[in-house]
């Protein structure tokens, strides 16, 4: 059976060493990510608490009321998951805060992940 590591460093030291080979595969039922690391073949998971989307800064507004019209974060992701995973990127964290940030090149959006819990498979 693999080990589980429950710990963000892990993630925070795979990403650092080759930040290239680290790529999201998809989202769990419980807005978990599943990111794969095709180096060190490990597979991490992020089990999500809240996800907070930012769109381009050429359409953000002034405006309180367009912003509260918005749809969450997470059907966000979701969407960027199910229809272009391959243009995601992790591009930010912080262990101590359990803070992931994610960017989507073909959308152009930020993507601030708060994890609960971190967890890293071997293959």
């Amino acid at each position: 059976m693999a080990q589980i590591i429950r710990s963000g460093a892990f993630l925070q030291q795979c990403w650092s060493v080759h930040p290239l080979c680290v790529t999201v595969k998809r989202m769990t039922d419980e807005n978990g990510l599943i990111l794969s690391c095709s180096s060190c073949k490990s597979i991490h998971h992020l089990a999500t608490t809240t996800v907070v989307s930012k769109g381009p800064s050429a359409q953000r507004t002034a405006e309180v009321d367009i912003l509260r019209d918005e749809p969450p974060g997470t059907e966000f992701l979701k969407a960027c998951v199910a229809t272009h995973p391959a243009s995601l990127s992790l591009r930010e964290m912080d262990v101590f805060l359990d803070l992931v940030r994610l960017r989507c090149a073909d959308c152009r959006r930020l993507y601030d992940l708060s994890v609960a819990t971190f967890e890293t498979r071997q293959k």
